[in-house]
């Protein structure tokens, strides 16, 4: 058989092509690094409903989630988390952490509702040069203020709104010292008090402080840290109410893994020398799904009452996906 001869024209072309792109290849590892492929937790925010904050499951009607990163239009968003909601007049507004993908920090960012169901996304509205997460809203004396975490700045920053809800100002340092986890205020007994966890490695620390006042001087409570050595209960996992007569605080289940589900505990005796709890009930508040958005687990529950036998939350969940990163050598 004769064997034909292969054009050459078109090798050069080829080989062009495949310069370029070789070329391109090595502009982009030395703009943004080495790419790889790695999978990572992608929380997003749901609303959650039931007649108590101890019986609450997905709001019928509501496609969760009703917030998540794609919502999310002026900084590129890794993912949202951590949702605190607050009612003015006839608006409901949400806050909650944006993890910027171009930083690798979180940033406060709201949203607006006329129900509480439905979320219209708006922009970041709190951006330090440090990690914001946990917005912690709450009004007090026709005030509102924004307690958010700002454990690498090692500190519990004070944020007053001078226009709600969209322009913020530092108003007082709180504590300092110590890298302080998702602080939960509450005014209770004609006090203020104040629950962070202290050692994010484990999550199983959780200290109290409490104060006359708002802005402080805050000290640290006789029996604190409240919570040794136990990291299904001590961190925080979102705002301390009111039912009735009782104080109830969530608190992150962190073990085997960080961000499993969310417990509720009655504070039974809170004063100035004495602190005691109960956990509420024998099944967590939240957890994981069975498939889709909160997959892997629920962290997160702010709950507000609807009316006597109505209650409405904003919880956060996460699944494993995969995602395009690059690793910087510099």
């Amino acid at each position: 058989m004769t064997r034909t001869a292969r054009p050459l024209a078109r090798r050069p072309v080829v080989v062009g092509a495949l310069a370029l792109a070789l070329l391109g290849a090595a502009g982009l590892i030395v703009a943004r690094g080495v790419p790889y492929v790695t999978r990572e937790a992608r929380w997003a925010i749901g609303v959650y409903q039931g007649p108590s904050p101890f019986a609450l499951s997905p709001a019928p009607g509501i496609d969760n989630p009703v917030l998540s990163a794609a919502q999310v239009t002026d900084v590129p968003a890794r993912f949202v988390a951590d949702p605190f909601m607050i009612r003015q007049d006839a608006t409901w507004f949400m806050f909650f952490e944006v993890l910027n993908a171009a930083t690798m920090q979180g940033d406060i960012a709201l949203a607006t509702s006329a129900d509480g169901r439905a979320w219209h996304y708006e922009r970041v509205v709190l951006d330090e040069p440090f990690h914001l997460s946990y917005p912690y809203v709450l009004a007090w004396d026709d005030t509102y203020y924004l307690i958010p975490e700002s454990a690498q700045a090692r500190e519990v920053r004070l944020y007053r709104a001078d226009e709600f809800p969209r322009r913020w100002q530092l108003a007082q340092t709180l504590l300092a010292g110590d890298p302080f986890c998702d602080p939960s205020l509450v005014h209770h007994a004609g006090r203020w008090w104040l629950f962070t966890a202290t050692h994010p490695a484990t999550n199983a620390t959780l200290a109290l402080y409490h104060a006359d006042h708002l802005e402080g001087p805050w000290q640290a409570h006789p029996m604190s840290p409240i919570v040794r050595g136990d990291p299904h209960r001590a961190r925080p996992g979102g705002r301390i109410i009111a039912v009735g007569d009782r104080l109830v605080r969530f608190a992150q289940d962190s073990a085997p893994r960080y961000g499993t589900q969310v417990w509720a505990y009655e504070i039974t005796t809170l004063t100035p020398t004495a602190y005691a709890e109960r956990r509420v009930g024998e099944l967590p508040i939240v957890g994981p799904g069975e498939d889709g958005w909160n997959a892997r687990g629920m962290h997160h529950v702010d709950a507000l009452p609807l009316g006597a036998q109505s209650w409405i939350a904003a919880v956060d969940g996460n699944r494993r996906g995969w995602a395009l990163r690059f690793w910087q050598w510099r």
